[in-house]
């Protein structure tokens, strides 16, 4: 059994502690011991570098990429899926070993990143998210035609549905089509064409019904939640994740935190719709109207959550902006309120128990899978990330390493 040293240069454990000096033994996958003077088959020099858990990004969409209406009309049905296979060596790239991908992965994908056969990071995956009719996953636009967010396929089935018993149905669905986690959207939200963000979307029955079927299959529930009273009907129905949070209200923010309510704040979603814009982007004319408007007040729920103490876990919602991107959402958190080493925390350890992943993997301690990112500079400036990421390793191997002619922005 051969072994991977990894030494000279600091640890970040993943709890939010300071990094301190340390080298990092992995054998056979797992870390295996933590200290100074350990002994190595193969050496990895770090020095002058922070060793750190794979990042975990709790909310991407690895078949998306852009929300550019006209490319979407005009590129072939299949063309989506070897963009896919790019997004998912750009998300490994950054440093991020592990997603939840909060619709449009099919369970090929998941596979075959699984397998080997593509490189990218471990998939959870949650097929497609289930809303109502006119609600956030409907595409039906007003001249009659229907643009769906993520295009229905034998993998990909439809997530519309109404009434307790479609909802039933179609919760066994997405989980046949290999759903880890179900997606639900309680309320409308930005992209969609014909809904308001703050609207609440299915009805209480509906979304129990919704619950029980997931916890019958020992499946956790993210909600696409943010208006006030959606996210509050998510809550009180047990869901296990709140995504996005935009207008949560203080009953909302004592509610989450009265049933450990996660929320992924998705802080970047919004400002990459309207960076989209800005280069000349083309989609709804209301998106760009809703984008802007709920910017301006997600900043503002978010660190109120934070000083409330509600768990946080860094998503992205990634795909509705560039791939890659990623860690641009932890100067947004630190912008809420999070310390540096909080917002590392929040997309380590703490997206990892959000996951119930948190015996695997999040952080770096012995026994645990050595998914591990080699970052150059300080963990508290958070500038030019993408560019300082040295190497990605995933559960002991190298998966990616910045090129030579490369240097840190």
């Amino acid at each position: 059994m051969r072994s991977t040293l990894f030494a000279g240069g600091y640890v970040f454990d993943g709890t939010g502690s300071t990094p301190s000096r340390a080298d990092v033994l992995v054998e056979d996958g797992v870390i295996r011991a933590i200290g100074r003077s350990l002994v190595g088959d193969t050496v990895v020099d770090t020095t002058g570098r922070t060793v750190l858990p794979g990042l975990i990004d709790a909310h991407v969409h690895l078949a998306l990429s852009g929300v550019n209406l006209v490319e979407r009309l005009a590129n072939p049905f299949s063309f989506h899926f070897f963009q896919a296979v790019v997004n998912c060596q750009r998300t490994v790239a950054t440093g991020i070993t592990t997603v939840r991908d909060a619709a449009g992965a099919d369970l090929g994908l998941k596979q075959a990143l699984a397998r080997g056969l593509i490189s990218g990071p471990r998939a959870l995956i949650a097929v497609n998210m289930i809303s109502q009719t006119g609600g956030h996953n409907d595409g039906h636009l007003s001249c009659g035609l229907a643009v769906e967010l993520f295009p229905h396929h034998p993998g990909v089935p439809s997530g519309v549905a109404d009434g307790p018993d479609e909802i039933r149905r179609t919760v066994r669905t997405m989980l046949r089509a290999g759903a880890d986690v179900i997606k639900v959207a309680t309320t409308g939200g930005v992209l969609s064409p014909s809904d308001d963000p703050k609207h609440a979307h299915l009805r209480p029955d509906e979304l129990a019904a919704l619950v029980a079927e997931a916890d019958a299959a020992h499946v956790a529930v993210m909600a696409h939640a943010q208006g006030a009273e959606g996210i509050k009907n998510a809550v009180r129905a047990g869901v296990r994740s709140i995504e996005h949070g935009i207008f949560l209200d203080d009953e909302a923010i004592e509610l989450m935190l009265a049933r450990g309510t996660w929320l992924v704040p998705t802080l970047l979603a919004p400002l990459s719709v309207i960076e989209a814009a800005e280069r000349g982007e083309v989609h709804g004319p209301a998106v760009l109207d809703k984008a802007l408007e709920v910017a301006a007040v997600h900043r503002d729920a978010v660190t109120r959550a934070v000083e409330a103490g509600v768990p946080i876990a860094m998503g992205t919602d990634t795909g509705i902006g560039p791939h890659g991107d990623n860690l641009r959402e932890l100067q947004l958190l630190v912008d809420c309120g999070l310390s540096p080493y909080q917002a590392w925390a929040a997309a380590t350890s703490g997206a990892a128990g959000l996951l119930r992943l948190d015996d695997r993997i999040g952080r770096v301690e012995p026994g645990l899978i050595a998914d591990l990112v080699i970052l150059d500079g300080d963990l508290t400036d958070l500038s030019g990330l993408a560019g300082r990421v040295v190497e990605t390793w995933q559960a002991g191997c190298r998966t990616y390493r910045r090129p030579v002619h490369e240097v840190a922005r």
